[in-house]
């Protein structure tokens, strides 16, 4: 314990004192930030050969990555016994809970450094809010739990809006703060601060300001009980100097110190045979049921029982969620690419929709009967009135119904699920023609099909591929083409929230999880994955490409360059409008990816997409670096015409999920 207390006693959150601090920071300490850095295979320096080409810095000035990392992963952890301090405690509980990651930015030192000395991965990105975006990320594709860390202030203040997404995409996502000690509350600074808790009360599930030492281990059981049962959201935990410095000689200094088996339950709510009963009616007399798979499927498993129902009943399955791949884009009961039949379905089995749309907002008819199936009540009904509800858990319903159905066919019913989709692959090629005829710019359609095609329609098996899907226009595109075969294959960045830039953010996380293997990622561990956004994205949490080349994340960017962000009239017919939201023209983040360690692509014609592509994914396979493919686009692609499909309208739910 020697070097974790010389480590709380000389990192401080002061800025002026940085440079002395580090100087000071004990090869322990050092070590709490690097776990989980290095990547298979060891490090390799990073820098590329068009960094190379391009500057003229000797070579002791290349881009490597700090010799620290490998002294990290060939150092032993430190055995964590009593005596304890209340950071310690806290760590300690991440750990018995299986937290599979922490992402963060520096701050919050005691707790962040507690819980990688516990042996949990690490990664320690630029930006409180990107890293926020990654945690939630890593949990969306994972089903795992994840923690993000930032610090009192501005460091904390930044992560709003991820936090916001999170609680909207319903993630259980466990956000930590420090905060000021509790002798200064009042004070100038405390005020500036403190209060913490009141920014996140509409944003959480559970929050809590820990200013009684003794009780930190009972609040974390607090704050995991919220995060492990019932639906989740964001739990929000602010650590008081009092309660991290706090030192406790066995763990008879603490309340309530009892191992997760006593403070939560592993158990399940069943459906009520009644209810189970009544469905099965509902679908005995229903012509045209469908099933709506969303968050609530992937978080408990439900997705083989689904596939058991579905098939056993002949019942059309689309997706709705910030994840995708529940149930299989290739599977003939697959109703994600056929929105213009959801408005003849008579009955719809909403299984797990925590974040439930309003009337309209979904494209089913005015006649529609609705189920609802959920672990807990207090939303059933909420939004669309319900003409069953199932307060249980998804999984055990989705089993209870398969063993209640009879089987089933509708052919009737299938064949015009199937013609609904033959259309949507019509329109689909239509609107690539479209975008192929421009010779001189990058039309979203072509990234659409070809990156659908060279990721799904190849060597690659299909399956492989994880997908962070982001961006505002260009995300319109690339979800009507791009397909998902297993759980957790495509996260949905924005879902039931608009917020902006949060896209690479999110690619730290997915790749964090993939390079992990964690959870249902497990069988691709280490593959390359794939990030979409824009150019507005890019600007937010584009610095994070250094992050991931420092961690060695094999990841293709792919960003749509379209030179302008948000609305934009055309001077023709809106001349009393200003071109306040454009950019400078052809802007270079492939430039910007390079001087952070990684690779870039710049591609302004649609056949040289697919080449860039394939030298990209190269890199990212052998190299395990992340890649930058910087399509120039038109801002004037965004405008409906005979010879661009413009701005795409979307239907939900299914393949074109966006958000409301």
């Amino acid at each position: 314990m020697t070097g974790l207390n010389q480590m709380s006693a000389d990192v401080t959150e002061t800025g002026p004192g940085e440079a002395e601090t580090a100087k000071k920071v004990t090869p322990t300490s050092r070590r709490s930030f690097l776990l989980g850095a290095t990547a298979a295979g060891g490090l390799l320096p990073l820098q590329t050969a068009a960094a190379k080409a391009a500057t003229t810095a000797p070579a002791d000035h290349a881009i490597t990555v700090p010799a620290e990392f490998a002294t990290a992963a060939n150092t032993a952890l430190p055995k964590i016994t009593f005596p304890m301090t209340g950071a310690d405690v806290f760590a300690a509980a991440c750990k018995n809970e299986e937290v599979a990651a922490l992402l963060c930015c520096p701050g919050n030192y005691k707790v962040i450094h507690a819980i990688a000395e516990q042996g949990i991965p690490v990664y320690s990105g630029r930006n409180e809010l990107a890293m926020c975006a990654a945690a939630d990320a890593f949990i969306r594709i994972t089903g795992e739990m994840a923690v993000t860390s930032g610090t009192e202030g501005p460091g904390f203040t930044t992560m709003i809006m991820g936090i916001a997404n999170a609680n909207a995409a319903r993630t259980p996502l466990l956000v930590l703060a420090s905060n000021t000690s509790v002798k200064d509350d009042d004070t100038e600074a405390g005020i500036q601060v403190g209060e913490q808790q009141s920014v996140t009360t509409n944003l959480r599930k559970y929050g809590k300001r820990l200013i009684t030492p003794q009780r930190v281990h009972e609040y974390a059981g607090y704050a995991f009980r919220q995060l492990r049962t019932g639906i989740p959201r964001p739990v929000h935990i602010d650590f008081t100097n009092e309660v991290t410095d706090a030192r406790f000689k066995s763990a008879g200094d603490l309340s309530f110190f009892f191992d997760k088996t006593k403070y939560r339950s592993e158990s399940k709510p069943y459906p009520n045979p009644a209810d189970i009963k009544t469905a099965i009616q509902m679908l005995g007399a229903a012509k045209r049921p469908i099933i709506v798979s969303s968050t609530g499927v992937f978080y408990s498993k439900a997705w083989d029982a689904l596939r058991k129902f579905a098939e056993k009943a002949s019942i059309p399955v689309c997706e709705s969620g910030a994840m995708r791949g529940q149930f299989p884009d290739d599977h003939p009961l697959s109703a994600d690419r056929s929105p213009t039949a959801l408005s003849s379905a008579d009955l719809v089995f909403f299984v797990g929709q925590y974040c439930m749309p309003t009337i309209g907002e979904y494209a089913f008819g005015p006649e529609a009967k609705y189920i609802r199936i959920q672990p807990t009540a207090e939303d059933v009904g909420r939004n669309i009135p319900i003409d069953l509800g199932i307060v249980a858990d998804e999984r055990a319903t989705m089993e209870a119904l398969a063993e209640a159905a009879s089987a089933a066919s509708r052919p009737d019913w299938l064949n015009e699920i199937h013609a609904a989709r033959a259309k949507f692959e019509d329109e689909n090629e239509a609107i690539y023609k479209l975008g192929a005829a421009f010779g001189d710019a990058v039309h979203p359609a072509v990234i659409g099909k070809e990156l659908a095609a060279f990721l799904q329609g190849g060597n690659i098996p299909k399956e492989q591929t994880t997908i962070a899907q982001g961006g505002f226009g260009i995300a319109r595109y690339t979800r009507r083409w791009l397909r998902a075969f297993r759980p957790g294959q495509i996260m949905n960045g924005n879902y039931q929230y608009g917020p902006v830039g949060l896209d690479i953010g999110y690619t730290v996380g997915v790749a964090a999880a993939v390079r992990q293997g964690a959870g249902v990622q497990a069988p691709y561990k280490g593959k390359p994955i794939v990030c979409i956004t824009g150019d507005a994205g890019f600007g937010y949490t584009g610095l994070e490409v250094e992050t991931m080349a420092k961690y060695r994340m094999p990841v293709v960017i792919i960003i749509y360059n379209n030179n302008a962000w948000g609305t934009w009239y055309p001077q023709a017919d809106e001349v009393h409008r200003a071109p306040i939201h454009l950019f400078q023209e052809n802007l270079r983040y492939d430039k910007v990816a390079e001087a952070l360690g990684g690779r870039g692509e710049y591609v302004t014609r649609p056949e040289d997409f697919r080449p860039a592509l394939e030298r990209a994914w190269k890199v990212a396979s052998e190299e395990s670096l992340p890649v930058v493919i910087n399509c120039q686009g038109r801002k004037e692609f965004w405008l409906r015409s005979k010879t661009s499909p413009g701005f795409l309208g979307k239907v939900e739910p299914g393949c074109m999920s966006y958000y409301h």
